[in-house]
C-alpha cells in the first residue's frame, strides 16, 4: 500500500504506540486506524479468522475491527513497510489504570485473562499483558489492541506474565491483602509495581495469603537470579518440554486467584454522602430538575460530572439525553459503589473515574505524551460542577477566581452549585480554617468570577436559601434555541 497517494487523508501518530513495530495505532478525521506490518498483518489475519474475534466483538469485549484500504497518509515511524491498515470503533472517553477503582482494574485483568485462554484454543497468544490495552465504553471493557495478538511460538512461556503481575495483579493485592489504594502506585510508574518492590511490601504473614508466595515471593527471586539472561531461560524451558498445556494451568489458576481478591469500601462521609440530609426534599426537586432541563436542552455529546458522589446527576444527564458521561469523584470507595452498580445494570454511557481535581492525573511516559492528561482526552460540552466548589476552594485552599478560571477552560458550558457561608457544610469546613481566611468565598464575588468568564443564563436559589444554581455558557457561544434537542431553559 503507497502511503504517497493523491489526496490522502494525513494521519497523526498516537504517541503511546511506538513500541510495537508491527502494529502503530494512528488518527485521522475519519476515526481510529491500525498501520501493520508484514508480520503484524499475518498475525491479525489469524486473529480475524479464529472463533475468538467474533465471539468478543459480537460481546464488546474486543474493539470492533475491520480492515481498510489505503487513503491515509501513514508518518514514517520505523524502518517496517506498513502493508495494511485497519479501522477500529471509536471509544468515546480514554482512561487509564490509575483512575480506576478496584473492581474497575479487577474486571479489566479478568477481560485479560479470558482473551488469554480463548487465544490459546486458537494456537494463539497475547504477548503483552497491559492494563493500558483496555478501554471503557461506560462500565463496560473493551480490549482495543489486536496488534498484541500473536501465533504461539512453540516452547516458550507466556512473556506478559511479568507483565500481567506488575500492573495487574500486584496492584489488586496491595488493595485487597494491605487496604493500599494503588492508584499512586500505578501513577508513580508506568510499567507497575517489579517484584522485588511488591516482595518489600508484604510481609512475612502475607506469605500464606492467596498468590503471595508463588506470584511475588518466589517471581522475585527467580527474577533476582535470572533476570540478565531470558534467552537461556526460554532456552531452558523449550528444552524442558514447555508447552500450551502449562500457559493454560497457570492462567486459569491466576484466573482463579484473581477472582477471589476482593475490596471493600470503607463506610465514610463520601459513600454515605449521596443518603445523608444535606438536602431538603424541596431542593433535591428543584436540583434535580435544573440539571434535568440543562441536559435535555441541547445535544450534549460529552459531558463531565466533576465530584460525582454516587452518580445520581450523572444518571439524570444520560437519562436526558446525554450522549456519554464522565463522572469524576476523588474518593475511591463513592466510585467503587457507582461502578458496581453501573456495570450490574450493563450501562455503557456512564464512566466512572477516581480523580483528584486538585491533583488531576499528569502526562506520563516517553516526553510525556505516553499517556495524556485528563483535559488532552477530549473536552465537555457540558460540565457538572455540583456540591463541590466549597470543598475545592475551602479544603483544597484554591482560590476562587482560579477554580471559575480552571472550568471556563474546558470550553464547555457550566452547570454549578454555590453553597454560601450560610450553609452547613461550608461552616463546617470554615470551622476548621483560622478565622479571616477564605474571603472570597463569598457570592458577590464569586458571581463577579463566573460573569467575566460565561454568559450566565440563568440562576436559581433553593429553598432552603443556602444553596444557588447557575446556569453559564462559554461568552460568544450560540443560542440555546438554535439546538434542535429541547427548549432553551
Amino acid at each position: 500500500m503507497s502511503t504517497e497517494a493523491r489526496g490522502a487523508m494525513p494521519a497523526r501518530l498516537e504517541p503511546g504506540s511506538f513500541r510495537d513495530p508491527d502494529s502503530t495505532v494512528l488518527y485521522t478525521d475519519g476515526g481510529v486506524f491500525r498501520a501493520l506490518s508484514a508480520g503484524g498483518l499475518d498475525d491479525f489475519d489469524a486473529l480475524a479468522q479464529s472463533r475468538l474475534f467474533e465471539r468478543f466483538t459480537g460481546d464488546g469485549r474486543l474493539v470492533a475491527t475491520e480492515r481498510v484500504e489505503g487513503g491515509i497518509d501513514v508518518p514514517a515511524l520505523r524502518t517496517e513497510d506498513v502493508v495494511a491498515l485497519l479501522r477500529h470503533e471509536t471509544i468515546p472517553f480514554v482512561s487509564y489504570p490509575y483512575e480506576w477503582p478496584f473492581g474497575m482494574l479487577r474486571d479489566a485483568a479478568l477481560l485479560q485473562l479470558d482473551l488469554l485462554l480463548a487465544a490459546l484454543d486458537e494456537d494463539l497468544i497475547l504477548k503483552d499483558s497491559s492494563p493500558y490495552n483496555v478501554m471503557w465504553r461506560g462500565a463496560q471493557p473493551t480490549f482495543v489492541d489486536v496488534g498484541s495478538f500473536e501465533r504461539l511460538p512453540e516452547g516458550e512461556p507466556w512473556i506478559g506474565y511479568r507483565q500481567f503481575c506488575m500492573l495487574f495483579l500486584y496492584p489488586l493485592m496491595l488493595q485487597a491483602y494491605k487496604g493500599l489504594a494503588p492508584q499512586a502506585w500505578l501513577r508513580g510508574s508506568i510499567d507497575g509495581i517489579k517484584p522485588g518492590e511488591m516482595s518489600t511490601v508484604m510481609s512475612g504473614r502475607d506469605v500464606f495469603r492467596r498468590g503471595v508466595f508463588a506470584h511475588v515471593r518466589l517471581h522475585a527471586k527467580l527474577e533476582a537470579r535470572h533476570g540478565g539472561r531470558p534467552r537461556e531461560v526460554k532456552s531452558e524451558l523449550r528444552q524442558a518440554g514447555f508447552n500450551k498445556e502449562l500457559i493454560r494451568a497457570n492462567v486459569t489458576k491466576l484466573r482463579k486467584l484473581v477472582t477471589r481478591l476482593g475490596w471493600t469500601p470503607p463506610k465514610g462521609v463520601w459513600t454515605e454522602y449521596g443518603q445523608r440530609a444535606h438536602y431538603t426534599d424541596a431542593d433535591t426537586e428543584e436540583k434535580d430538575r435544573f440539571v434535568r432541563e440543562v441536559a435535555g436542552s441541547r445535544p450534549y455529546e460529552l459531558v463531565w460530572d466533576l465530584g460525582c458522589n454516587d452518580g445520581r446527576y450523572s444518571r439524570i444527564a444520560a437519562e436526558a439525553g446525554a450522549g456519554y458521561v464522565v463522572a469524576m469523584d476523588g474518593d475511591q470507595g463513592s466510585v467503587e459503589h457507582l461502578y458496581r452498580a453501573l456495570r450490574d445494570e450493563g450501562s455503557t454511557t456512564i464512566h466512572p473515574l477516581t480523580v483528584n481535581l486538585t491533583d488531576p492525573s499528569p502526562a506520563l511516559g516517553w516526553r510525556g505524551l505516553e499517556r495524556k492528561p485528563t483535559l488532552d482526552r477530549g473536552r465537555p460540552d457540558l460540565v457538572l460542577c455540583l456540591a463541590l466548589i466549597h470543598h475545592v476552594s475551602i479544603a483544597g485552599n484554591v482560590p476562587i477566581r482560579e477554580v471559575v478560571d480552571w472550568l471556563a477552560s474546558l470550553g464547555g458550558s457550566l452547570v454549578i452549585e454555590l453553597p454560601l457561608r450560610e450553609d452547613p457544610k461550608v461552616e463546617q469546613l470554615l470551622a476548621a480554617k483560622r478565622p479571616g481566611t477564605h474571603l472570597d468565598y463569598d457570592r458577590g464575588f464569586f458571581e463577579r468570577c463566573v460573569g467575566a468568564a460565561f454568559d450566565v443564563e440563568r440562576s436559581v436559589e433553593l429553598s432552603s436559601g443556602t444553596r444557588v444554581l447557575y446556569l453559564a455558557r462559554p461568552k460568544g457561544s450560540p443560542d440555546p434555541t438554535e439546538h434542535g434537542n429541547g427548549a432553551a431553559v
